[in-house]
């Protein structure tokens, strides 16, 4: 695919330095230094920390930089092994690197045409492996776990920042290496803002409380979201939560190869719409996930590109209201050739956690 991309573009090398796009194209988990890659090599560039490792993880070439064999110099002898005609063409990722470092290999290396990447590299993830995508179900079973044990333990008067501790260090005993963003537990009126950060507020007997959260096993993330009431649902509150899963359950029905990300955007949102709460769902339907919590292609207004069999996708409308409070419930699917393959199984029916009197 690389070779594809070289082709394509007529570049006689490429630079690549995410630290997602370096794993998935060499193997290496480091996350430090840059690749090198052309139609003869493959070198990977990093510092004393990690070129045991990066040895160990890669098959490509391993090239110690330090101050008195920078980076700069590494790939400037690297080009100088090239075979090259003319202007020497090479391609950086520009939707990722600092303008500093791009500065830095302008102004140090002898290249006469440079070539934005734009999304190519990171396209080369949206379609997962099987074992890709084992790693990402094991993920999403760690969360399942983890939620299912949170709720025997989920109390009036623990604090947001308390729930959020105790279902991270579930999802660390059940085997997770990392979150893969940080945990969102809003409660009561703070449930209304879709990305609030828990707080000192402690949890309330009828409050609503959004559960956004998500591990990493082996360096792929989860990502699922459940709401629930702490005691008795209100009929209010039992509307909203009603008309957010018909909206989930039509969009994850929606979902399958050959349709846009945009259309199976537009089954949830119509419905959310109708009900009334258009104004109160403001993001996308969802998006892919892989080594980064949030990749492409998405489900929104905003994104047309057509669904395909092997990619993951986030399904999870929701509907906030300031000044009442928020429900969102999110899943994780594989996109397959007639729908999709829910990688989540935590209950989706309204949760009413009873309280001990």
């Amino acid at each position: 695919m690389l070779n594809n991309i070289l082709d394509e573009l007529k570049l006689n090398a490429l630079v690549i330095t995410d630290p997602y796009n370096m794993r998935h194209v060499s193997g290496f988990r480091g996350g430090e230094g840059a690749l090198y890659i052309s139609a003869t090599q493959k070198v990977l560039i990093t510092d004393s920390r990690y070129t045991e490792q990066a040895g160990k993880e890669s098959d490509f070439t391993v090239i110690e930089e330090n101050r008195a064999h920078n980076r700069q110099t590494i790939l400037k002898e690297c080009m100088e092994k090239e075979t090259v005609s003319g202007d020497f063409h090479m391609g950086y990722e520009d939707q990722s690197m600092l303008c500093c470092e791009f500065d830095r290999m302008k102004a140090a290396l002898p290249v006469q045409v440079w070539t934005p990447l734009g999304t190519k590299i990171d396209d080369l993830r949206q379609i997962k492996t099987e074992e890709e995508l084992t790693y990402l179900a094991r993920a999403e079973e760690i969360g399942d776990k983890a939620f299912e044990k949170l709720l025997k333990v989920v109390k009036p008067g623990m604090t947001e920042l308390e729930v959020a501790a105790e279902l991270e260090y579930l999802m660390k005993k059940e085997g997770a290496e990392d979150l893969s963003f940080n945990t969102i537990i809003a409660s009561g009126l703070n449930s209304s803002m879709p990305h609030a950060i828990p707080g000192y507020k402690k949890l309330e007997v009828g409050d609503f409380v959004t559960c956004d959260f998500g591990c990493k096993y082996k360096g792929y993330c989860s990502d699922m979201t459940r709401t629930f009431v702490l005691g008795k649902a209100s009929e209010k509150q039992k509307e909203i939560y009603n008309v957010v899963l018909k909206a989930q359950l039509a969009g994850l029905a929606a979902v399958k190869a050959g349709v846009s990300g945009s259309s199976v955007d537009k089954v949830s949102r119509d419905i959310i719409a109708e009900a009334g709460y258009g104004e109160y769902f403001g993001h996308g339907l969802g998006h892919s996930v892989g080594l980064f919590i949030h990749e492409s292609p998405r489900l929104s207004p905003a994104d047309d590109t057509i669904l395909q069999a092997g990619m993951i996708e986030t399904v999870e409308p929701g509907i906030y209201v300031p000044g009442f409070g928020g429900v969102r419930i999110e899943d994780m699917v594989v996109v397959t050739e007639d729908g999709c393959r829910n990688l989540a199984h935590s209950p989706k029916e309204l949760i009413e956690v009873p309280i001990e009197e």
